[in-house]
């Protein structure tokens, strides 16, 4: 059965998500999983592409933007609008929307923002993954860092 895991950004805020983010798929990667990120726009993409870069070199995640590369990259960074290169077993979501492709994961990452607005949008993704038969958790998002 898929799993989607809500990771609640109250303890870290808003501004952490993309370190987070970038957590997770570092986590995914290492665990042997091919990811797709889908953010919310190519902007958010691209950030998250060049905080993936910094990360030290013994944490390398190979990874590429939608369009980009060959077909061969673990980690796909998309968003609305771009066409994926296939499925992939873990999809982290940023995207306002539930991606369609997510219904077809083993694994579900989703973000519950501190930001009003946000969370009553994560609070519609939470039920259409409901709806969709995805076994659902909440978990504070922590960074490794902190202590």
């Amino acid at each position: 059965m898929a799993t989607a895991t809500f990771y609640l950004l109250d303890e870290i805020g808003d501004a952490n998500l993309l370190p987070f983010i970038c957590q997770q798929v570092y986590q995914q990667f290492r665990q042997g999983a091919r990811v797709l990120v889908v953010a919310a726009d190519q902007q958010q993409a691209e950030a998250l592409d060049e905080l993936l870069w910094q990360l030290p070199t013994d944490a390398f995640v190979p990874h590429n933007l939608s369009g980009e590369g060959g077909h061969g990259s673990p980690v796909e960074l998309s968003w609305p609008g771009q066409s994926p290169r296939g499925s992939r077993p873990c999809v982290v979501n940023l995207a306002a929307q539930a991606p369609d492709m997510a219904a077809r994961a083993q694994q579900v990452i989703d973000i519950v923002p501190v930001a009003d607005d946000l969370r009553a949008q994560a609070r519609e993704r939470f039920k259409q993954y409901r709806q969709h038969g995805i076994a659902l958790t909440t978990e504070q998002a922590v960074l490794a860092n902190d202590s």
